[in-house]
């Protein structure tokens, strides 16, 4: 199993948490400008993790991972405007149904959990989420402050942060999972730092985004989270698109406004059954002249009609229907202008 990589206190804890959140983060090389650097160096993250992995109870071990974050953290007030979600996502959008449900929960019982944010690099006075986006969201929504931790991250330090706390919850689902450890790789982070991030092996994170990347993007987008479905339905989806001919299809369907008119789980379902289904294969029919000779087969397949001739029914009669296309074409035309 990956190491889990965890959170300490800033070194100065005598500096005030409003100051703290807005001075600058230290010089370091950081993974999104392709520059590699090793996990272990001083930071304002510490050892944690190891009280974590006797919990196992996912969301115990996700609320611990929070309380380790901000405990002794001074929590302050901040505009949701001046707070900009995580660099890269890990959950799909949530339903307006969804949506409205959490924010009817903050707006009745208050955010009882302070969210984690660090100082925005090179933007002064700006902050990013590690955790806690819904939370965010619907203190927009309300128009409300947003209680928060300001802590200095470096950027693999707010990904840990951020998925070692989803990977705690329930409602993360496969998908989602897939997707977000894929973003990780597309932005050069280490197989070591991902692997902490999602608390997965090797051969776990392999799978992840070996799904991830063999289903379509607009597939996924489409279809959404997905929440009844686990790697073993993904992994049968990815198997189906592994023929053009399904990438093709699946890539039409979900353009289908009606495809989008079903709930997440539904959307999978149709698109899993469909991809199933042999397409019908197009049966040519014969066509014949009044004096009954079947002189050619015509086929229909999608938007393509092809004509057969054989010549040994009517010798040379394809030949002449082939120096008759220029007429037939300019025919074709004067008759689609008088109409």
């Amino acid at each position: 199993m990956a190491r889990k990589i965890s959170f300490d206190l800033p070194a100065d804890e005598t500096q005030p948490a409003n100051e703290q959140a807005r001075s600058s983060a230290p010089n370091r090389a950081r993974p999104l400008l392709g520059l590699d650097r090793p996990l272990r160096q001083p930071s304002a993250l510490g050892a944690i993790s190891q009280s974590l992995g006797d919990i196992s109870e996912k969301v115990k071990r996700a609320d611990a991972i929070e309380q380790r974050l901000i405990e002794g953290q001074t929590v302050v007030e901040l505009d949701p405007a001046d707070v900009d979600n995580s660099f890269v996502a890990d959950r799909m959008d949530a339903s307006e149904e969804q949506s409205a449900a959490f924010r009817e929960i903050i707006r009745q019982h208050g955010q009882s959990v302070p969210i984690l944010v660090r100082p925005k690099p090179n933007e002064a006075n700006r902050f990013e989420v590690a955790f806690g986006h819904r939370r965010l969201r619907a203190a927009r929504e309300l128009g409300i402050k947003v209680r928060a931790v300001v802590r200095v991250l470096t950027d693999e330090e707010l990904v840990i942060a951020q998925g070692q706390e989803n990977s705690g919850r329930t409602d993360l689902t496969f998908i989602e999972r897939a997707r977000f450890a894929s973003r990780l790789e597309d932005r050069k982070f280490s197989r070591e730092t991902i692997m902490a991030a999602l608390n997965v092996d090797k051969a776990a994170l392999s799978r992840l985004i070996s799904i991830a990347t063999r289903v379509p993007g607009p597939v996924i987008d489409a279809i959404g989270p997905a929440p009844a479905f686990g790697r073993i339905r993904w992994q049968e989806l990815s198997d189906l698109l592994e023929d053009e001919n399904n990438r093709q299809r699946a890539l039409g369907a979900v353009q289908d406004p009606s495809f989008g008119a079903h709930e997440s789980d539904k959307r999978f379902e149709i698109l899993a059954n469909a991809l199933r289904e042999k397409a019908v294969r197009a049966r040519p029919e014969a066509w014949a002249a009044t004096d009954g000779t079947h002189a050619a087969k015509v086929m229909r397949s999608g938007k393509k009609i092809t004509l057969t001739f054989d010549d040994r029914v009517a010798p040379q009669f394809g030949d002449f229907v082939r120096e008759q296309l220029q007429r037939l074409y300019d025919e074709y035309k004067r008759k689609g202008r008088d109409e």
